[in-house]
């Protein structure tokens, strides 16, 4: 039986219909908006799109209480993650969206600095040891964001980008998350992941109409993780180094 939606977490598409809140309506429906755009690069969220299986957290501020909201969330999804069967249309990503009351960001860079102060305070919380091999550093090729013991891919969009496009997601900041396996599964650095991520960065360059960011690589392979999390408008890269720390034991 699902949970009463006032007390629930983690969502799903179908739960979205019985959501009063004006605002997570109004983040959901531009995300549809998106991802109901046939040029839009992100095959497997259009996928998962239109079987209705993407799963959801709205996070209404970046206090205790709403961190802990977005970490019982993500400890949901984590769990119910670590049950998947490898099947694409299986494959559920998470969709994390914030109350603008909660995000003070103007500019990509701001929206970003956001983002990292979120994972930050999710790894402080984190019930989990931090996986032994996955780097703590986020200057090594093997490190991932990681919760409950599950590796991570967050994908950062906000909506200052106006050139990257397929980074804007709306009027909301929305951290994507997937595990870090099924990029591994999907589009991993074999023949037929190399042709995946060629298609869906093809792609990318169609609908931004700009060139494709050089950071964008392939996990362990030359290519740092955290670089990939926020993308500049510009292809420029950072030179502050990432602002994620590892919690001290």
């Amino acid at each position: 039986m699902n949970r009463p939606l006032k007390s629930a977490k983690l969502l799903s598409q179908a739960q979205l219909s019985e959501d009063d809140s004006s605002w997570h309506r109004a983040a959901y429906d531009d995300i549809a908006t998106r991802l109901l755009d046939p040029g839009f690069p992100c095959i497997f969220s259009r996928n998962a799109f239109r079987k209705r299986i993407l799963k959801l957290i709205f996070v209404e501020n970046v206090e205790r209480d709403g961190i802990a909201h977005l970490a019982e969330g993500l400890t949901e999804y984590v769990e119910l993650s670590n049950e998947w069967d490898g099947r694409l249309d299986s494959a559920y990503p998470l969709l994390v969206a914030f109350s603008q009351d909660a995000v003070d960001a103007g500019s990509v860079r701001e929206y970003h600095a956001f983002g990292w102060k979120v994972l930050q305070k999710l790894h402080e919380v984190d019930p989990a040891p931090w996986p032994e091999d996955v780097a703590k550093d986020p200057e090594s090729e093997s490190w991932s964001m990681t919760f409950n013991g599950m590796p991570l891919f967050c994908n950062m969009s906000n909506p200052a980008h106006q050139v990257r496009r397929s980074r804007n997601l709306g009027g909301h900041f929305i951290l994507v998350i997937n595990p870090r396996e099924r990029f591994d599964v999907f589009a991993g650095d074999t023949p037929s992941g190399r042709k995946v991520r060629s298609n869906i960065r093809g792609r990318v360059d169609r609908y931004d109409g700009a060139p494709r960011s050089p950071a964008l690589g392939t996990y362990g392979v030359g290519a740092l993780e955290w670089r990939q999390y926020g993308l500049s408008e510009d292809n420029t890269e950072r030179t502050d180094g990432c602002p994620f720390r590892f919690r001290s034991p």
